[in-house]
């Protein structure tokens, strides 16, 4: 029979904890490697990141350089030809509402809808979108699946 006193844990090492501050000939014992007073050698101590005693810390003497390109970026939603076989049916128009109808544009994208050429696709949409990769091309003429490349998309 089988008790807990015989079970044993046989997945993972167990890990050796240092003992710290038992005295002088554990190579851990009085301050236990604390140095001598102040913040750092009490308990509960946390030290703050970036934080240099009161002293200005580096990241604000350093100079700010660059320009933020942010406001400029023209992020696009991309999706594959694989994914659209398996969300829409034969006569479908797919295009960057009738995704967000379904769930999967989380966003309005500034720079709009571009297809990419991973997966097949078999069935008989029209695909409407604002930019189509090279073998996303080639894969929609190879199928005979009518496409559109719409206008950029406005703010």
């Amino acid at each position: 029979m089988m008790t807990l006193s015989a079970l044993s844990n046989t997945h993972r090492p167990r890990k050796k904890v240092q003992r710290v501050g038992r005295g002088l000939g554990s190579k851990r014992g009085k301050t236990c490697c604390r140095g001598v007073k102040g913040d750092k050698a009490r308990r509960g101590y946390k030290g703050r990141f970036g934080y240099e005693g009161g002293q200005l810390p580096l990241y604000r003497k350093l100079p700010t350089k660059g320009f933020p390109n942010g406001r400029f970026k023209n992020d696009v939603f991309s999706v594959n030809l694989g994914l659209l076989n398996n969300l829409f049916k034969d006569g479908d128009v797919i295009n960057l509402s009738t995704l967000r109808q379904r769930g999967y544009a989380p966003r309005d994208p500034k720079g709009g809808l571009k297809v990419l050429a991973q997966g097949q696709i078999n069935k008989k949409v029209t695909i409407e979108a604002h930019a189509f990769s090279k073998s996303a091309i080639e894969k929609l003429e190879t199928a005979k699946v009518p496409f559109k490349v719409l206008g950029k998309s406005q703010d």
